[in-house]
């Protein structure tokens, strides 16, 4: 059953990486099965702690130093220790105009899976990734809560499973629950 703390980042990011046509993008997924519904042309999962993206690029810890045209991480970002170097990593392992999605929790309960260090709101998540090297104009954010749910999420249990009848989807800006960006890795530029 789906929580609430996901309904609309799923939703919102569905369209996003549609938008990229999957068919041909060779993807890489961090930790994770988000991108195991969608008709990628490639689609590999780098698991921890068989793959550490905290430590070096995708294709480095691969041995094969290819990169890939998309990225995903759902809902790993806040359990690593090094976020940034992490960040760099993926950028360096992304083909020139590849892009990076990632989504993050931000008003839930601890959950140390093995540990829990980090909360970014959309606004944070694109900081992150401007000083992580992307460039401010190549990324979207977003972040969806309200009261309702966050309530749900602190009372527990956790993660809360949503029940379309009752449970509100309404957004309050200033109540997260959840945040999500998609950034692109700049072309190189032409030099004459």
């Amino acid at each position: 059953m789906a929580s609430i703390n996901r309904i609309v980042m799923s939703k919102s990011s569905r369209t996003w990486i549609r938008a990229l046509g999957p068919e041909g993008l060779d993807t890489a997924e961090i930790s994770g099965s988000s991108g195991k519904n969608f008709p990628f042309r490639s689609y590999k999962v780098f698991h921890y702690p068989e793959y550490d993206i905290c430590a070096a690029p995708l294709g480095e810890q691969e041995g094969t130093g290819r990169q890939f045209d998309l990225i995903m991480a759902d809902q790993v970002w806040e359990h690593l220790d090094r976020p940034y170097a992490a960040t760099k990593h993926v950028l360096a392992s992304l083909k020139p105009g590849g892009f990076f999605w990632l989504a993050v929790p931000f008003f839930v309960p601890l959950h140390a899976a093995p540990v829990d260090n980090s909360r970014w709101s959309a606004r944070g998540l694109k900081n992150l990734l401007i000083e992580c090297g992307f460039a401010e104009e190549d990324i979207v954010a977003d972040q969806w809560g309200n009261r309702w749910a966050g309530m749900r999420n602190v009372v527990g249990p956790f993660p809360p499973v949503y029940y379309p009848e009752t449970d509100r989807l309404d957004n309050e800006e200033d109540f997260p629950v959840c945040a999500w960006a998609l950034a692109q890795k700049a072309e190189p530029a032409d030099v004459d």
